[in-house]
């Protein structure tokens, strides 16, 4: 996860982590060895926070009353658990979805709550982005935190999962950091996944013709257990290591969460975020370790990202 912040935009990345690659003092790390000293089941909901405990922690308790957020990605999982969080902070609550009969079914009475909107957003279309980005704006003249929580003749996973993010945050700039105060900043939280850390951009190929590779492709945008098959999934569900490392929904979107409300990364910016720290560069013989790649942070690959993608997003 990443975290952009008023000067640039705060975005933030999360991913599976091992916990022996955390720094020893990190709280994540010292419940996680507790239970396992104490011989405690570990896996999801064990002993490790929730989204809901993180806004308490952080005192944020009824204490965002008037911010504006926008959510992306509320149909089901870390979304509708990261608004079911938000909500207890008494902010306002714009979620999107595709199917907005999917949030009223997941979030039941929340979405009754006159702090609470719907709005219809597909992000396989960049028509439908600038859409939903016009009736937010006819209805909003705040927007404090952008979630981007996980296509128009572009590669589909870079259309959905980058370019429709990059074009919703593009509309949204202005409002974004008109907004910003050194008290508090206006924030974009992008969830993403540890999986870019096997490709870097192909900037001459980005839909990847003639060598396309679920992974390659994959590990340019987000999303894992969407392409997994069956068989993957149940081979994993086998492996204790891993399940020790799982988490529940309500504890998948601690870092999102912290990334949104934490008052220590107030006026700090451009930061991939990892069991709700400050990510560190990843270790390149822990597979599955937490951490971003080294070309994560390249001033000149991310100049050059950002030119293609208005280039491609021109006529929007």
């Amino acid at each position: 996860m990443r975290v952009l912040g008023k000067s640039d935009v705060t975005v933030s990345r999360s991913s599976l982590g091992t916990a022996d690659l955390l720094p020893k003092n990190h709280l994540w790390n010292q419940i996680h060895e507790k239970s396992k000293d104490d011989m405690q089941e570990l896996g999801p909901g064990d002993a490790r926070p929730t989204a809901l405990q993180i806004i308490k922690d952080a005192g944020r308790e009824g204490g965002l009353v008037g911010k504006v957020i926008l959510i992306t990605g509320c149909s089901s999982g870390l979304g509708i658990e990261t608004a079911r969080a938000l909500v207890h902070t008494g902010v306002t609550l714009y979620l999107t979805a595709r199917d907005l009969d999917k949030p009223k079914s997941s979030l039941g009475n929340i979405v009754e709550s006159p702090q609470v909107y719907l709005l219809h957003l597909g992000l396989n279309s960049m028509a439908s982005v600038c859409t939903c980005a016009e009736e937010f704006q006819s209805r909003s003249y705040t927007l404090n935190i952008l979630i981007a929580n996980a296509a128009d003749r572009f590669e589909i996973q870079f259309g959905t999962n980058y370019l429709a993010y990059f074009l919703l945050f593009y509309l949204f700039r202005h409002c974004l950091l008109s907004l910003s105060t050194p008290a508090f900043n206006s924030r974009v939280v992008i969830v993403a996944s540890s999986v870019h850390r096997i490709s870097s951009v192909h900037f001459d190929n980005l839909s990847l013709e003639g060598e396309y590779e679920l992974w390659k492709a994959y590990s340019q945008i987000t999303e894992l257990l969407r392409h997994v098959s069956e068989e993957q999934k149940a081979d994993w569900e086998k492996n204790k290591f891993l399940i020790n490392y799982w988490k529940s929904t309500e504890q998948g979107a601690v870092t999102t969460v912290w990334g949104a409300v934490a008052r220590e990364l107030e006026g700090i910016g451009g930061k991939y975020l990892d069991n709700y720290q400050i990510a560190l560069p990843a270790d390149p013989a822990q597979r599955h370790g937490p951490g971003y790649a080294v070309w994560a942070y390249s001033p000149e690959m991310e100049k050059r990202l950002w030119a293609i993608s208005l280039d491609l997003l021109n006529e929007y």
